[in-house]
């Protein structure tokens, strides 16, 4: 085939189609196909946000321990806020006023260890002097009741084996002295960090909501005024609530104490009353175990007697004063009180357990003032007893 001058197609590779081998042939691209303007900047917004939340969280695991304290000085300061107030309107200054309440704790705190030491000592020394007697008395007890034939000799005979397991867990103890030095240092040393900010929110608390309220807009500042009175109120509540069931704590078990014949059944009382409603998770088994300990100087079986007494007392105020009690101080329901104290334990333990409930009543009331409620229709179903009964009844009659 003959050809014309400016004619390339000859050659061309002849599995390329002739418009292939004229790039201006070729048809454009697809608007479809090109990658959005605004991807690679939601890539490196989404990587971004990613690498904040991360870098937060690690921030946030860090100062745990920072925002625990702060917490529990927030609680102390709502705690002594009342009082403190109370003594501002008649002319205090406040940081005199909150130096006057941590006196008056402090002094409080110090009689109470100081006379429950003292008796610890005591019967400490009659404990260990008086053991191998109370070991014949608890063999003998066990024999004549349940007719077993248990040898006081073969118990005696084990005793060193046990005594000398005990000395060298105590040695071991001592070479962890540097331990427990520290661990030791470091408790005091949150316990002032804990003191420090408890005195600066409630000593230079006006002047510190003013800082806050400052940063906000008129509307926003009254609700977070109202949300601290709130919280004033509730943990005020709660810990009325405590000093109340501890109240009747003590005096249930210094009825228990005095009518078994335990000695010092009045510090007793008062030790198993106050550790019981004031040290969270683990109070109830520490203030049971002293009474226990001194019952058992008297008789094995005053001691059974006075362990089934603390059990029995414990599942009524678990199950029943409680509840009631919280309820009444904090208008929170009996079922929701039980559950925050089970949500404060699971999540930070037994500080969980002593801030839950007055966390969640002020929740709670700070909710409730916002949430708008309607009107509910009459059924059987909505109306309380007795009313509902009679509801029910009608309705199947009719």
């Amino acid at each position: 085939m003959p050809q014309t001058p400016g004619d390339t197609s000859a050659y061309a590779p002849a599995d390329v189609p002739p418009d292939a081998a004229d790039p201006a042939a070729r048809p454009a691209a697809a608007p479809g196909l090109r990658m959005p303007p605004w991807l690679p900047k939601a890539f490196a917004l989404a990587g971004v946000v990613v690498l904040a939340f991360m870098a937060g969280l690690w921030l946030l695991e860090r100062l745990r321990g920072l925002l625990l304290l702060l917490l529990i000085s927030l609680f102390l300061a709502f705690a002594i806020e009342p009082a403190v107030n109370w003594l501002a309107r008649h002319g205090w200054r406040r940081g005199a006023a909150t130096a006057l309440m941590f006196v008056a704790v402090a002094v409080l705190a110090a009689g109470f260890l100081g006379g429950i030491g003292s008796l610890l000592a005591t019967q400490a020394t009659n404990l260990i002097g008086g053991f191998p007697g109370y070991v014949r008395q608890v063999i003998g007890w066990v024999n004549a009741t349940f007719g077993t034939r248990l040898s006081q000799d073969t118990v005696f005979q084990r005793l060193p084996t046990v005594t000398g397991a005990l000395s060298r867990n105590l040695s071991s103890l001592a070479q962890n002295a540097w331990g427990i030095g520290a661990t030791a240092f470091g408790v005091v040393f949150k316990g002032l960090g804990v003191l420090l900010f408890t005195f600066y929110l409630s000593a230079e608390g006006p002047r510190f909501r003013r800082t806050v309220c400052s940063l906000l807009p008129p509307r926003r500042q009254r609700e977070v005024l109202r949300a601290w009175e709130i919280a004033v109120d509730k943990t005020g509540g709660y810990i009325y609530s405590r000093g109340l069931l501890a109240l009747i704590s003590g005096i249930a078990h210094y009825a228990a104490l005095a009518g078994f014949g335990v000695p010092y059944a009045a510090i007793l009382a008062v030790w198993v009353g106050v550790v019981s409603q004031f040290i969270p998770a683990i109070g109830t088994y520490l203030a049971g175990a002293v009474p226990l300990l001194i019952a058992l100087t008297v008789s094995p079986a005053t001691a059974l007697w006075i362990l089934l007494f603390i059990l029995a007392y414990q599942q009524l105020e678990n199950y029943l004063l409680q509840p009631r009690i919280t309820a009444r101080t904090l208008d929170m329901h009996p079922a929701v009180a039980f559950g925050l104290i089970l949500a404060g334990a699971a999540v930070a333990g037994p500080v969980g357990v002593l801030l839950g409930v007055p966390l969640g009543a002020s929740l709670q009331a700070f909710a409730g003032a916002y949430i708008h409620r309607y009107d509910v229709q009459e059924h059987p179903l909505t109306v309380p007893d007795p009313e509902g009964a009679r509801w029910w009844r009608w309705l199947r009659r009719g």
